[in-house]
């Protein structure tokens, strides 16, 4: 029996995007890494497609806020380059073409009565940060950062209501130091993964007590939260799965709601001798400036074993504790290998609400990126993505449950308003409510961008069948 799922008339409807995937590298007074890995490594990127141009938000942002009004939106986060907006990147001086570019989409949405969302760290650290100091294993790295906050919160603090630190930054970590698929692409950095934790919540901390100080504005972090599901009801898989939730999920999630770090990832970390430099004056900020909202990332979820064959390395990581579970029967996104499964988010849902304070929080990125979407192209020249609705509609109607039982959800952004540049992955897999051409930059809106439209004027859709 069909249902209508509902939900409230001010509830945030958009979607995320970023600077170094949609804006192009126009007027950049710096590199960031990901510009650098492109210009150095070209053959690692799909079709050899780099940021260079990507979505050409830098000259079409009116166009483009325009057009995700008229599918709906009442409200978007992208990012604020710091490779673009900071001209001196010690001193936190401004460019002056970045503050004009920067104010004009702030005006834009103003104009399209949309709520902008702006993070200020999107995988997007400057080049030279990495060269001369080690990126975020620095320290220094951590204070320019906060100065780069503070010049954002000067410029515009007092027009844009709501901030985020970083998007997903469990990632730098794990794709840059751990597994080696980012740039730098270290695989053997166990130790210096660590650091590199702890100096991102310190960077976020210090950017919230900016931003308090400074601003009349609300301030949180995006995580993209990956449950942890145990293999098996074992004990040692159940164990196991604490183990992975601690590095990977609460290493981020319990500093930002609760000023603190999970003591079972302190008490391995100190067992190994990987424990990061750490004072108590920092860990006094960290305790001291959690955030207002969390902003959630959720496309999979991650399946567990206790690890059975000991991992061959002769450096420290979190995958000695586990291996991966290759669960029989699973769903699967074949563009991207993923996981379907959406009933993590209503887990997600009930864990922010029983064990994060029932924190005010939003799904900040949810979406399904397919390969070759011209095969579902209709006579009209628009993308019949029934794909994508139905994985919207399955996932929605779990947080929609979630939400009737008391969790402090207030929006759902989907990953992306329009098809956007993906690192080395470049446009191999689509994304958006909107379709770009990369050879014409012409915009045309796919079908669950109708779909959406219609989902914001009804607060609401018609399932078609009740999702477990």
């Amino acid at each position: 029996m069909s249902q209508k799922v509902t939900f409230p008339e001010d509830f945030w409807w958009g979607a995320a995007m970023s600077g170094p995937q949609m804006e192009g590298t126009f007027e950049k007074p710096h590199e960031n890494v990901m510009d650098y890995w492109y210009k150095t490594s070209k053959e690692e990127f799909f079709n050899g497609v780099g940021p260079t141009v990507a979505t050409d938000f830098f000259h079409h942002y009116k166009e483009d806020i325009k057009m995700m009004k008229s599918i709906g939106m009442n409200s978007f986060r992208t990012s604020i380059q710091w490779s673009r907006l900071i001209k001196d990147l010690e001193t936190g001086e401004p460019d002056e073409n970045a503050v004009k570019f920067y104010q004009d989409v702030i005006d834009e949405c103003k104009k399209n009565d949309i709520i902008l969302v702006l993070n200020l760290h999107h995988f997007d650290l400057p080049i030279e940060l990495f060269q001369k100091y080690g990126g975020w294993e620095s320290k220094h790295v951590v204070d320019l950062y906060a100065k780069f906050a503070k010049t954002a919160f000067e410029l515009f603090g007092d027009q844009v209501h709501y901030w985020t630190t970083f998007n997903e930054p469990m990632v730098i970590p794990e794709a840059g130091y751990l597994c080696g698929f980012h740039y730098p692409k270290y695989v053997n950095k166990g130790k210096e993964a660590m650091q590199v934790i702890y100096n991102l919540n310190l960077a976020s901390a210090k950017a919230i007590a900016l931003c308090h100080e400074i601003c009349d504005a609300k301030i949180g972090n995006i995580l993209n939260l990956t449950p942890a599901y145990p293999a098996t009801d074992s004990k040692e898989d159940q164990e196991t799965s604490k183990i992975v939730d601690a590095f990977y999920n609460r290493s981020f999630l319990e500093p930002a709601v609760h000023g603190v770090f999970p003591q079972e990832m302190i008490d391995i970390m100190k067992e190994n001798d990987v424990l990061w430099d750490q004072n108590e004056e920092e860990l006094e900020i960290i305790k001291n400036n959690t955030i207002d909202f969390l902003g959630v990332n959720y496309y999979h979820p991650k399946r567990v074993k206790t690890r059975t064959t000991p991992l061959d390395c002769d450096y420290w990581s979190p995958e000695q504790y586990y291996e991966e579970y290759d669960m029989p029967g699973k769903r699967v996104n074949p563009y991207r290998g993923w996981e379907i499964y959406p009933k993590a988010i209503y887990d997600i849902a009930k864990n922010v609400q029983e064990n994060y304070n029932n924190i005010p929080w939003f799904i900040s990125e949810n979406g399904m990126g397919v390969e070759g979407e011209e095969r579902y192209i209709n006579e009209e020249g628009k993308i019949e993505d029934d794909y994508r609705i139905d994985f919207y509609e399955e996932h929605l109607q779990l947080l929609a449950k979630a939400m009737e039982e008391g969790s402090n959800c207030f929006g759902y952004h989907a990953w992306t308003g329009i098809d956007c540049w993906s690192w080395n992955n470049a446009y191999k897999n689509r994304y958006g409510f909107i379709a770009l051409d990369l050879e014409t930059q012409k915009r045309t809106v796919k079908k669950s961008g109708e779909w959406l439209k219609k989902v914001t004027e009804e607060h609401g859709y018609i399932a078609k069948d009740s999702y477990q």
